[in-house]
């Protein structure tokens, strides 16, 4: 699967590799495109996964705010929930990034 914006590519991985998660699928860390996503400071927690890590996607034509998000430290019962360990898997808002 490729997660891509303005046609430029944020990650690419197996359709295996993918954890879906409440309708987002997250990409491993080692899928991403270097340099393409810049650490946002924008604070979220979510009640059962834990603190969020967003970030905001630059590319040649445009910068997409809080286009990324990330669960660093997920709480022990969300990897359990999902039975994944999806630590530091990163997922991309779908109403702006393409993911096919």
């Amino acid at each position: 699967m490729r997660a891509t914006i303005d046609g430029v590519l944020l990650a690419d991985t197996d359709r295996e590799h993918i954890i879906l998660i409440e309708g987002s699928r997250y990409f491993p860390a080692d899928s991403l495109t270097i340099g393409t996503l810049k650490v946002s400071p924008t604070p979220y927690v979510c009640p059962w996964k834990g603190q969020a890590l967003y970030y905001s996607v630059e590319t040649p034509h445009q910068e997409y705010i809080d286009a990324a998000w990330c669960y660093p430290h997920p709480k022990r019962s969300a990897i359990e929930t999902v039975g994944h360990n999806f630590t530091g898997y990163v997922a991309f808002d779908t109403t702006r990034v393409v993911i096919e």
